[in-house]
């Protein structure tokens, strides 16, 4: 047993990672243990949005979608690299919400959002470029801002920060049982094929869908609403060059967006699941929803066979009544101290107020000095109007990039990939090429950096480059991922 720590978080999905960010920074010595790899359930498998929730309106819930609109701006001017502002479109459709609620909804949701981004417009869909992609019977609809974020980087990044700033962080590291003292928690921890145990002043269980579970290993009793979303990723549709938000009949909203570049990601479902024992997947029942619904709209309609790819995560939603669809999607954050050293439990949440949740969870364990509203995550010290110049600067310094390549090492590492560059002037400098433009000095800095272990990680969380990997060049990259991690444990 080592030191004994200020704060043990259980976790690495984004309210964890954010957790021990926060407290890193504010000098605590802290603990995070993951049971995964980081982002690997809930926090990896969003609609990958910074947004108010433009449908929680019709719930009432303004605190929640004021306060996500005010993070979206703080998140933004934080992390340019792996967000950006988008222009949403919102066809209307005669028969389902009248054109002036939605002309209602949209002006409240840009008060709510207190500027910063371009306002709601009305856009006539016949002379419109996003019209080109609609049956044309949608005639008009509105244009309206958000934001798009890299979900699992958002984590990892965060987490990288919180390792820089002093915190340890421990993957595959499953807590299996925690006993709580007057003046502390001892955690055992299985890693590495044998069980440590970590001693902490406060315990943090931000388990996210397990959350529950954890409660019962302290002590406690918490329940939530196991909710699964799943998306379908296809090719990029002609003429998809911004995002859509449409509706359904059924009273839901899908989104239809521009993804990775070639790929187009429609989503997401709600459907009930409280069983974790498996791993969440897009059902087939899911995956024909969700094309019969964009058919709805489309010129040109898509089929299942089109489907790439698919995911789906479990949301773990505050206990109401109510169908999934319109569960809340705020937090709860709940705090005992009355067996003895005191153990905060997250209760729901949102990608986007992570940050807030984050700071309200610290604030709620005694601590003060709030201070991430205005540090910029690793690699995000640069202005986002610069990014053209730093791509170009890029490809002058380094003859082999090209502008995707380079656009891509931009919005996923920001400055950091100058570190990652590292003056090579020739591909080979970088060392092994595993296709896809990932070589050998990336991989060794998200395993040095970022806490990648296997090809999964890197392939389907520090990055999306699995849908253009093969079966080979996975194969390829496990292989040398596992030899490099050998030889740096004979090195220690």
């Amino acid at each position: 047993m080592g030191e004994t720590v200020d704060l043990f978080v259980l976790g690495g999905g984004v309210n964890g990672c954010g957790i021990a960010r926060d407290a890193a920074g504010r000098g605590l010595r802290v603990t995070l243990a993951e049971m995964g790899d980081l982002a690997q359930a809930t926090s990896s498998a969003s609609s990958k949005l910074i947004h108010g929730g433009l449908r929680y309106l019709e719930f009432y819930e303004f605190r929640l979608v004021r306060e996500a609109l005010s993070e979206r701006a703080v998140l933004l001017a934080a992390m340019p690299h792996i967000a950006w502002p988008l222009r949403f479109v919102l066809p209307y459709h005669a028969g389902l919400r009248p054109k002036w609620m939605l002309r209602s909804g949209l002006f409240l949701y840009d008060r709510l959002g207190g500027g910063g981004l371009p306002g709601t417009k009305q856009v006539d869909l016949a002379r419109h470029p996003a019209g080109a992609l609609l049956s044309r019977r949608f005639k008009t609809g509105f244009e309206y801002s958000d934001a798009w974020v890299d979900d699992a980087r958002l984590v990892a990044l965060n987490a990288r920060d919180a390792a820089m700033r002093g915190a340890t962080i421990l993957t595959r590291a499953r807590v299996v049982s925690t006993t709580r003292h007057p003046s502390h928690w001892d955690i055992s921890v299985e890693r590495n094929g044998r069980v440590e145990t970590h001693r902490a002043r406060r315990l943090v269980n931000a388990a996210g869908p397990w959350a529950g579970d954890v409660s019962t290993m302290t002590g406690l009793r918490h329940s939530l609403r196991l909710v699964r979303g799943s998306h379908i990723v296809l090719p990029r549709l002609p003429g998809l060059d911004q995002p859509y938000i449409l509706q359904g009949d059924d009273g839901r909203v899908v989104f239809l967006m521009p993804y990775e570049d070639d790929f187009t990601l429609i989503g997401t479902t709600d459907v009930e699941q409280p069983d974790l024992s498996d791993d969440p997947s897009c059902s087939g029942e899911e995956a024909r929803y969700l094309i019969s619904f964009v058919n709805e709209y489309l010129r040109v309609p898509v089929s299942v066979a089109d489907i790439v790819w698919s995911y789906a995560g479990v949301r773990p939603l505050i206990e109401g009544e109510g169908d999934a669809q319109s569960a809340s999607r705020d937090y709860q954050l709940a705090y005992d101290d009355s067996g003895g050293a005191p153990v905060l439990t997250v209760l729901g949440g949102k990608l986007t107020t992570y940050r807030r949740l984050a700071e309200s969870a610290l604030s709620r364990l005694g601590f003060d000095g709030r201070w991430t509203a205005g540090a910029p995550l690793p690699g995000g010290t640069f202005d986002r109007q610069a990014g053209p110049a730093m791509i170009a600067a890029w490809m002058e310094r380094h003859p082999f990039l090209t502008q995707t390549w380079a656009r891509r090492l931009l919005r996923s590492y920001g400055t950091e990939a100058e570190t990652i560059l590292d003056g090579a002037t020739h591909l080979s400098d970088l060392g092994q090429d595993f296709g896809a433009d990932l070589t050998e000095a990336e991989v060794r800095f998200l395993m040095r950096n970022e806490f990648a272990r296997t090809a999964e990680d890197v392939l389907w969380r520090r990055s999306k480059l699995g849908l253009r990997f093969d079966p080979d060049g996975v194969d390829a990259l496990n292989g040398f991922m596992t030899k490099t991690a050998q030889e740096r444990t004979a090195a220690e």
